[in-house]
């Protein structure tokens, strides 16, 4: 869940991110309460859910300047970095919004633990269609802790009842703009694009494509799915009829 800074960011670009932040105490505080709240017990609603728990240490901090939520190694552990400059700009700062954004980190975690999730790729379209598969896989996940199929984190100002009514044009969409997406170009992945006037719709076409795969193969299983697996299910995905998504399991 990357943010506008990049490798490319100056110093300033930093400090400006950090100074806007620091003006919202406010936010800031509201955020770490959410934080405090949505952790207490979280370990045993995923054992709950998935029987077994994720290991990962969850660090909440003013610093990361781009994102939100970022999985990464700290010390020698997997971490889950959370950049509360960023949750403050996006004011996510309320305990459903933290609960889905901790759920979401904390998919991406259980499939790299559990199964694969960094693989590397000669195509960029390679590259992007994994993105597409494993942040679905992390909103599925996100979904079954919030105990909510229906749940998105990003739903504000109407963006899920948009994407539900443009979803087969979204599908269609995406397919056709793989072989010529970039990084710089793509529009799909991220609050800072724009996808007809809404930013983040990669990760609700990523969770509708797990929630068809998961009609017919258990999450445990698709966790681990190489490139051609993920290949073969979004064609599937392009050319079958559309399903209910809120049957499937």
């Amino acid at each position: 869940m990357k943010g506008a800074l990049g490798s490319g960011a100056s110093e300033e670009d930093y400090i400006a991110v950090l100074n806007n932040a620091a003006k919202r105490r406010d936010l800031l505080e509201a955020a770490h309460e959410a934080f405090l709240n949505v952790t207490d017990g979280l370990e045993e609603k995923i054992i709950e859910r998935f029987g077994r728990s994720v290991d990962a240490a969850v660090v909440f901090y003013l610093g990361l300047c781009n994102g939100a939520g970022w999985v990464t190694e700290y010390r020698g552990r997997t971490a889950i970095l959370l950049g509360m400059e960023k949750i403050a700009e996006l004011n996510w700062c309320s305990v459903g919004d933290m609960r889905g954004l901790i759920c979401h980190e904390l998919g991406h975690v259980y499939q790299k633990q559990y199964g694969v999730l960094n693989r590397q790729f000669c195509s960029s379209s390679d590259a992007f269609l994994w993105q597409l598969f494993t942040e679905g896989v992390a909103m599925c996940f996100e979904q079954e802790i919030v105990g909510d199929r229906e749940f998105y984190h990003q739903d504000k100002g109407g963006w899920k009842a948009w994407c539900d009514g443009h979803f087969e044009e979204i599908k269609a969409d995406l397919a056709a703009d793989l072989s010529n997406m970039t990084p710089s170009n793509q529009r799909y992945f991220g609050d800072w694009v724009s996808y007809h006037g809404h930013g983040d719709v990669g990760y609700y076409l990523g969770c509708r494509f797990v929630r068809f795969a998961l009609a017919d193969y258990d999450f445990d299983e698709i966790i681990s799915f190489g490139i051609d697996e993920v290949k073969e299910l979004f064609q599937r995905f392009l050319n079958e009829a559309p399903r209910q998504h809120h049957e499937n399991n």
